[in-house]
């Protein structure tokens, strides 16, 4: 819906709100259910004029949401590349970030993000946040933050880099997706960097599946 009605003119800032997810799409084609009223199921607008930061948004609109939502969760989020939010070891939100182009300019990106706000009954490895939040004012505190990470430009800068590096995740630990090795952080273009037997590789796309997750 949010690109339909993008591509019928619908200025930046529009947002498209689910009260539940039937048939939810994810990174890779991956479908999604979700409970009536158990999350925030929204797309967001946005008519970048400069699009240098395209490349990084993902991250970006990850690194705004963790710290918008970390007053209503037990405890500060953690951040896995490229594009998901966990507290603990449980994942809460996802983040998919979709562009329209015409020939060589932007025409609109859609934000899509996925919030448990009440954790899932029997779905293993899921969080929520703490019991008793009211979405309405986690929409409030999460759509400003959102905007302001969607009109940012350019590469991660350093603090970026280094609140990333303080939620993330997988640092340190070993993986076997993209690569066999061991996590090493992410570069200022948004690649996440593995360690490997003799070098560091950079990997710009494809997802990271942690040894000890399996």
């Amino acid at each position: 819906m949010a690109h339909r009605i993008a591509a019928d003119g619908a200025p930046a800032g529009t947002l498209v709100i689910a009260n539940e997810q039937t048939a939810g799409r994810g990174r890779g084609g991956k479908s999604w259910r979700s409970a009536p009223g158990a999350g925030l199921w929204l797309t967001l607008i946005e008519r970048p004029a400069d699009t240098s930061g395209l490349g990084v948004l993902s991250l970006r609109v990850g690194l705004a949401a963790a710290e918008a939502l970390d007053r209503f969760a037990p405890e500060p989020i953690r951040l896995k590349w490229p594009n998901d939010l966990y507290v603990d070891r449980g994942k809460l939100a996802g983040i998919l970030v979709e562009a329209r182009w015409r020939e060589h300019s932007v025409e609109w990106v859609a934000i899509g993000l996925g919030i448990n706000v009440r954790q899932p009954e029997n779905v293993e490895g899921a969080a929520g946040l703490e019991a008793g939040t009211d979405r309405l004012d986690v929409l409030a505190e999460l759509v400003p933050a959102l905007r302001v990470a969607a009109s940012a430009t350019g590469s991660l800068q350093a603090d970026e880099l280094e609140e990333f590096d303080a939620r993330d995740l997988a640092r340190g630990r070993k993986c076997t997706q993209p690569a066999m090795g061991r996590v090493a952080g992410i570069t200022a273009a948004g690649e996440l960097l593995v360690a490997l037997a003799d070098s560091v590789a950079p990997f710009r796309s494809g997802s990271l599946v942690l040894e000890d997750a399996q």
